[in-house]
């Protein structure tokens, strides 16, 4: 009877592992998103730069491009006069043999701090990559000019053998500057393959993996040559929501808010003693100079007034217009990256009605700003901001201490399903799980995403510690977000979400 009782559980046990071998296989990878940069490298490039190094385990970073703008470029060196197609660069600037130029060396020194500091970055958290391999994936775009694709280059080459190659995750093409770069790279693979039998194959594979996020149009490359010719290819457009973490934050970040943007937090829980490559980041009268931009005066501590944006304290933020384009990329729990119209760090950008392909933000993409009591169109980047802020001063003391003395961020899983279906006046309850690696306490707030869903009935939420009871209204249906908000007690607090959609 022992015997058969053994052969009966080695039977159950082999059978149970089959089983859990069979889930784990059926259950894909999670890969983090592919992204390439292409920069003009204005000032606020580098400090988005050197944000975005902090973060570089989050994504897979697989190019970093110079190109130009209607604000940076080279010039042909031949004393060619170039003026800009952008109407307010034409105004400012007239006729130019170039234009506030920094050059094709500027992140090389970024990188050499980024790898003295990589030994400590890589204790917090894994898929940091190293220097070595972030300088084998530079090269140098179109930048000639503002808009300028006429020909070839390293960088347009690299764009069209990453939208070309067999991984077929989607790759973020991130827009800095202005689109010209990729623009060639899309123009060059019309050139090969336009008119011949794989066309249309070709067209398909560029289209369902690449996704542009282009901050403004800073040339007018999109407009005049990839959207005319690539219809399909989707772009998320932030036109609006990047003020709040660009030159005019003082007019979007409230009052209550603007100490994280200011010198007391910039300088001495970002930039001063947190290694040398946080000791690069541009602010406000720190006495340091972009060569090459006249225009940087920014640093000069005698000229803190400026008559555009406003007044400034010694290592106040100057701007990180780009930001955002990459923040959208970091998995926080907000379940953003495949759904831009949810909201997350990188702001909520809808799908256009006239245009399927585009996700923009704009007037018809409004919060409400509780600051304000008024629907606002920067509200949804705004109302991350400090979690933003706060991440960004925990990670920068990643940069120089060990693990046992930063904080890291809390862990947060739904109990149970995030996508729900509820009827009409019912109760449901919803449930996470928390912990915290460093054994700090958590706190759990749930709240309503009001704007992102369809749901328009009343909505009252009665929470209990990670439990919170959602009482629906009983003359409503849509679309309901509820999110759980998770946050730590460290020095710099680090928050993270689970997002329940119910369908009502």
């Amino acid at each position: 009877m022992r015997y058969l009782f053994l052969i009966t559980l080695l039977f159950s046990f082999f059978s149970c592992q089959s089983k859990i071998e069979s889930v784990e296989e059926a259950t894909p990878e999670v890969k983090k998103p592919r992204t390439i940069v292409t920069t003009d490298g204005e000032i606020d490039d580098v400090d988005s730069f050197i944000r975005m190094l902090l973060y570089a385990n989050e994504f897979r970073i697989e190019g970093l491009i110079y190109s130009s703008s209607m604000w940076h470029y080279k010039g042909d060196g031949k004393g060619t006069l170039f003026t800009s197609e952008m109407e307010m660069t034409k105004t400012m600037y007239g006729a130019k043999t170039d234009l506030r130029w920094p050059g094709v060396e500027w992140m090389n020194p970024l990188l050499d701090a980024y790898e003295v500091v990589y030994p400590k970055l890589s204790q917090h958290a894994e898929g940091f990559p190293t220097a070595v391999y972030l300088r084998s994936v530079v090269r140098v775009g179109n930048i000639d000019f503002e808009g300028e694709m006429e020909v070839d280059t390293e960088g347009s080459d690299f764009i069209k053998a990453k939208l070309l190659d067999e991984d077929m995750e989607p790759i973020y093409l991130q827009v800095w500057g202005g689109t010209n770069t990729i623009a060639r790279a899309l123009k060059s693979i019309e050139d090969q393959y336009k008119g011949t039998a794989e066309w249309e194959s070709i067209y398909k594979k560029v289209i369902d993996k690449a996704i542009i996020y282009a901050i403004l149009d800073q040339d007018a490359t999109y407009r005049k040559n990839i959207a005319p010719n690539w219809p399909d290819l989707k772009i998320y457009y932030n036109a609006s929501q990047f003020w709040c973490f660009a030159y005019p934050w003082k007019r979007a970040v409230p009052e209550s808010q603007q100490y994280l943007f200011e010198g007391k937090f910039m300088g001495d829980e970002i930039i001063n003693n947190h290694g040398p490559l946080l000791k690069q980041y541009y602010s406000y009268g720190d006495g340091q100079v972009q060569a090459g931009d006249d225009e940087h005066i920014h640093g000069d501590p005698t000229k803190l007034v400026n008559a555009q944006w406003g007044t400034f304290g010694v290592y106040d933020f100057i701007s990180e217009g780009d930001s955002p384009a990459y923040l959208h990329l970091i998995d926080v729990g907000l379940d953003n990256l495949n759904q831009p119209q949810w909201g997350g760090w990188g702001g909520r950008l809808v799908q256009s009605a006239e245009q399927p392909n585009r996700w923009e933000d704009g007037k018809a993409v409004l919060d409400y700003n509780p600051f304000t009591d008024t629907l606002d169109a920067t509200y949804p980047q705004i109302r991350w901001i400090e979690a933003i802020q706060q991440d960004f001063a925990a990670r920068a003391d990643w940069c120089v201490m060990d693990y046992a003395d930063a904080n890291h961020p809390p862990v947060v899983k739904a109990v149970g399903g995030t996508r729900l279906s509820a009827k009409l006046g019912k109760k449901l309850s919803l449930e996470v799980q928390t912990s915290d690696p460093d054994g700090d306490q958590v706190e759990t707030k749930f709240w309503i995403y009001k704007e992102v869903g369809t749901y328009t009935g009343e909505v009252e939420l009665s929470a209990n510690g990670n439990q919170v009871e959602v009482g629906l209204d009983a003359k409503a249906i849509g679309q309901l977000h509820v999110i759980a908000e998770v946050k730590d007690n460290g020095v710099h607090p680090m928050t993270r979400y689970v997002r329940f959609v119910i369908e009502v």
